[in-house]
């Protein structure tokens, strides 16, 4: 089997509109490594875009996936229950940074988590009106295109999309905006757009996924907790690619001063297998009627099981710990090639999910650099993800997994790729 002929295939029998970064096909993976079809190797910082945090078939959670396979593969939790699901959401109740009792509901992609979390609030609050912010990515659904703040590639030529959501800029130090600046573009939605007694939720990331790994300060989280609470507005923090030890916690928002309402989840809360959720405080939760909220593979048994498995090899391994060791190594490792490659405009993250961004030398983006290097990277083993409005950050998700040997010999290619 070739990539080539693949290829040829891919292109007849698949949409274009699947975008595809790479020309080659994998075959087989373990931990941070996966091989093609033609037996090329590449060392995976991509992870399936942030979903591998505990990497490539990590043994435990082949187990529990081969044991629960040989007991049962689908049910329908709606129809007929199983303990795995209960005992999972015991846990993440347990764990999530949720003031007083929370409970959890699974479903299955990180968008449907936050198209039912935007349900939830809905129901609990009896309004419709919804604020995100510039840079946010929330799924690819309708609402999830709705409330996401780039265009390109992801809403262009499918509007018109669901009313009442508003955007006002995200905190960027790097862009010049300031969290003032962030917080009296809300304050300025109240007087001219909504009614905050309207708001249903402000949602929003800790840490911006597509947006270019921009990190919310944390007076910016505090502040919307003030405005949350003066106006009886939810906050729903979407952590669908910051959780499960990415930022150094299990949730990022474990890192504020202040806690979300209700958070989202999805990526690697299953290590691979598709699975997400929605967390939230208790009386929030049990808004929606019965029967409003699921899904027909929502909180599939497999899934379940390899969640289950991800918790304890996170706590076993020490990955919040690790995260925030390989974090803050490649953080020094990109500041200190700042004077050889003056494209560096920053680097940045929490634990590690971390970023470059890269300007030219008017201090303008500059994509076309972040795509040489993430091309010289690819065309010496090593994927890279490209990020941000303009196109001119990479975003590093090895996973957490990942040996000191194998991580030091990804940064070495990563160094020749800075300074092509």
């Amino acid at each position: 089997m070739r990539n080539a002929s693949l290829q040829e295939r891919k292109n007849a029998a698949t949409p274009r509109g699947v975008g595809v970064m790479c020309d080659f096909y994998a075959e087989r993976a373990e931990g941070a490594e996966l091989w093609d079809v033609e037996g090329q190797r590449y060392i995976d910082f991509a992870a399936g875009i942030a979903v591998l945090n505990t990497g490539h078939r990590h043994p435990k959670l082949i187990a529990a996936i081969e044991a629960q396979l040989k007991a049962f593969t689908h049910t329908a939790y709606q129809i007929v229950p199983y303990e795995s699901y209960v005992s999972l959401a015991e846990q993440i109740n347990a764990r999530a940074p949720i003031e007083g009792p929370a409970k959890t509901a699974f479903f299955t992609t990180g968008a449907e988590a936050v198209e039912n979390a935007v349900k939830i609030a809905r129901a609990a609050t009896g309004r419709t009106g919804l604020i995100a912010f510039s840079g946010g990515f929330h799924g690819r659904t309708m609402m999830g295109m709705a409330l996401t703040g780039k265009v390109v590639p992801y809403k262009v030529g499918f509007g018109p999309f669901p009313g009442e959501v508003y955007h006002a800029p995200f905190p960027n130090a790097a862009h010049g905006v300031s969290v003032e600046d962030a917080i009296d573009a809300v304050q300025t939605l109240f007087k001219a757009d909504i009614d905050p007694a309207r708001v249903a939720a402000i949602i929003l990331e800790p840490v911006q996924g597509e947006g270019g790994f921009n990190v919310a300060p944390p007076a910016f989280m505090q502040a919307l907790r003030e405005i949350c609470d003066t106006h009886g507005i939810l906050l729903i923090a979407d952590e669908v690619q910051t959780g499960f030890a990415r930022t150094g916690s299990l949730f990022a928002m474990e890192q504020y001063p202040v806690k979300a309402d209700l958070i989202t989840m999805a990526k690697s809360l299953a290590g691979g297998m598709p699975l997400s959720g929605v967390v939230g405080r208790k009386a929030i939760m049990d808004a929606p009627a019965p029967g409003g909220l699921g899904g027909t593979y929502a909180g599939n048994p497999l899934a379940v099981a390899s969640a289950l498995a991800v918790l304890e090899v996170i706590d076993e391994e020490k990955l919040c710990e690790r995260s925030k060791a390989l974090g803050d190594k490649l953080i020094a490792f990109l500041n200190a090639r700042r004077d050889a490659v003056p494209q560096i405009a920053d680097a940045r993250g929490l634990g590690s999910m971390v970023a470059v961004e890269f300007n030219d030398a008017a201090g303008k983006p500059d994509a076309a650099f972040a795509k040489k290097v993430q091309q010289h990277a690819l065309a010496n083993g090593l994927l890279l993800l490209t990020c941000g409005t303009y196109g001119n950050v990479i975003r590093f998700l090895y996973p957490l997994t990942i040996s000191d040997a194998l991580f030091d010999e990804a940064l070495a290619v990563l160094d020749a790729a800075l300074k092509q």
